[in-house]
């Protein structure tokens, strides 16, 4: 479907950028544009890839005039740009409104101004019941994409959800690995605490399977499964034999116990498939006297990482030998 099209990727040096970008290259006739801040990472994909079809444009989503040229021709648009650590967010709540909420309402803009047929919108579980900046910023960012998908014919906007990206940067896989190969303890935050887990290729995959089969105002999230971070921490520590200490130091700024994925309310509005829920958009006009009149019962539960399957010590361990960096290192440990 990517056949001939111009897609540009907002964000495009990051983890999910990046691997996007592969399956692109190896899969279709299509020009690439990856948009982003960080010439040094941008010149790193140039020099690895070498390809004609992949152009570069420095840019920053909080600049709308910084877009415009990117946007050009573009038919689809995977907006990927955003700040996604929670305490960087905490500590910085202004920045992570102007890239998550301003930036993405820049991002709408351009597109619609210039006729984009798709915009992919990546979004977290902790947009789900927020309770830190990092989460209510992309929260907000949903509910302007669908406010703008409502109103929006020529130009449509799918989202998508997932939890935490396995080795992606900044997550705690790569953390743990890191602690475990300098003999340091594992830190981690609550035993109990639970995350769910996907693959970076599940995680295109989920976004490729909106921008294929998602309407307007769609919200698309993968069933996964999820961990206990002290059996992550565990698995990883019998896979590279290691008798490191687990030290519990208590949660970070803005952590919750357990993540989200698909609230109580949103699960009354959803489909499902084998291996996706699909949220469709509330389409109920702003005409009051329905809200008094016509409502909907609610006996669903939260599609959240401790009520989903949670893997065991084990299943972990088979999981985690699948991804690329941890061959990596284990075949040379």
């Amino acid at each position: 479907m990517l056949k001939d099209k111009t897609i540009l990727i907002t964000g495009g040096t990051g983890s999910f950028g990046s691997e996007v970008l592969l399956r692109a290259l190896e899969n279709s006739n299509c020009e690439i544009r990856i948009l982003s801040r960080d010439e040094k990472k941008q010149e790193d994909i140039r020099n690895l890839h070498k390809n004609n079809r992949l152009s570069f444009f420095i840019g920053d989503v909080k600049d709308p005039n910084s877009l415009l040229d990117a946007f050009n021709n573009v038919d689809i648009v995977f907006h990927a740009a955003a700040l996604k650590q929670v305490p960087t967010c905490e500590f910085f709540p202004s920045e992570a409104f102007k890239t998550n909420v301003i930036g993405t309402e820049n991002v709408i803009k351009a597109a619609c101004l210039q006729n984009v047929k798709k915009v992919i919108f990546l979004s977290t579980d902790k947009a789900v019941y927020p309770i830190n900046a990092m989460g209510l910023s992309k929260s907000m960012a949903e509910k302007i994409i669908q406010a703008t998908a409502r109103l929006s014919s020529k130009t449509k906007f799918t989202i998508t959800r997932y939890g935490n990206v396995i080795y992606s940067r900044g997550s705690v896989v790569p953390l743990f690995v890191n602690q475990i190969l300098n003999k340091k303890p594992i830190t981690i935050t609550q035993p109990n605490m639970t995350r769910f887990m996907m693959t970076l290729n599940e995680a295109v995959d989920l976004v490729f399977e909106a921008f294929e089969s998602g309407e307007n105002g769609d919200i698309y999230i993968k069933k996964s499964p999820s961990v206990k971070i002290c059996d992550l921490a565990l698995a990883l520590k019998e896979l590279f034999n290691s008798s490191v200490e687990i030290k519990s130091i208590g949660t970070r700024h803005g952590e919750k116990l357990h993540e989200t994925l698909i609230s109580n309310e949103e699960l009354l509005r959803a489909k499902e498939s084998n291996e996706y829920y699909i949220i469709k958009p509330d389409l109920r006009d702003i005409n009051y006297n329905e809200f008094y009149t016509i409502g909907r019962e609610m006996n669903y539960q939260d599609y959240s990482s401790n009520t989903t399957k949670i893997l065991t010590a084990n299943e972990i361990k088979e999981l985690l030998i699948t991804i690329p960096e941890i061959k990596k290192i284990i075949k040379g440990f």
